[in-house]
């Protein structure tokens, strides 16, 4: 399927009718979205559901088996941050080499930083609370620190969209909440479009308007009191079930 340029109005990534999957295994089915330019929507949904599936189909990584998806990921590449798992660097490498990989789209692989690009990865070094670690090795920093220092790169790319799956994995819920704060803080303050893959709510609650609604093989963005209110049907539903189940 054709993925197309969205050039008009304030929608950051819009999908048409996508539905996406591997080969003939149909995970999601026609999913039609809209997503503002600086929202803040985590894609939430039971394990399995196919929330990781959809985003990586909007970053392009998997092509939608029908459907269409209208971004400006060709003209300003997404900021995408993996789960920290997948990021195992095989030399030692610096939180400083880090974040100026964000600059390869500018310079590519070779290329020598200007000043320009020293004056920025310093201030990124001083707004992410990260100079001083900077000649830290990647390998031996926390969870916590190795997804400051994997968004950090992504802002140092320019990027006007940062998509991430499942950023606060293997995080304790301190750690997690500074994280969300942080992503928080790129959307509301710097206009980014934040969208990432998550599976806790009441962390967020407070910081969202909105979520992608992520199950039964269908996905929609729903207000923040519509998702509560499923998970309160959701759970008493699984109640009355489990109290069946003890009287049966």
């Amino acid at each position: 399927m054709r993925r197309l340029e969205h050039r008009k109005g304030d929608i950051a990534i819009k999908c048409e009718n996508v539905t996406v999957g591997y080969g003939r295994n149909i995970v999601l089915r026609d999913v039609s979205l809209n997503i503002p330019r600086g929202s803040f929507i985590p894609f939430l949904g039971p394990n399995g559901a196919g929330k990781t599936t959809l985003v990586r189909t909007i970053l392009g990584l998997l092509e939608p088996v029908a459907g269409r998806i209208h971004t400006r990921f060709k003209v300003n590449p997404p900021g995408y941050v993996p789960q920290q798992g997948k990021i195992d660097p095989l030399y030692p490498v610096t939180v400083r080499q880090i974040i100026s990989m964000g600059f390869y789209p500018v310079l590519g692989w070779w290329g020598r930083q200007k000043e320009k690009q020293k004056e920025f990865l310093k201030k990124i070094l001083k707004e992410f609370d990260l100079l001083d670690h900077a000649g830290r090795d990647y390998s031996e920093l926390s969870s916590g620190m190795k997804q400051k220092v994997l968004i950090a790169r992504a802002f140092a790319s320019g990027a006007e969209c940062f998509i991430m799956d499942e950023p606060a994995a293997q995080l304790d819920e301190q750690s997690e909440l500074e994280l969300i704060q942080r992503l928080f803080h790129l959307s509301r303050h710097k206009g980014k479009t934040v969208i990432f893959v998550h599976h806790g709510f009441d962390l967020i609650s407070e910081m969202i308007d909105a979520v992608c609604h992520v199950e039964h093989g269908c996905a929609s963005i729903i207000s923040r009191d519509e998702h509560f209110s499923r998970r309160r049907y959701a759970g008493k539903n699984t109640r009355l079930e489990k109290g069946g189940e003890a009287h049966g």
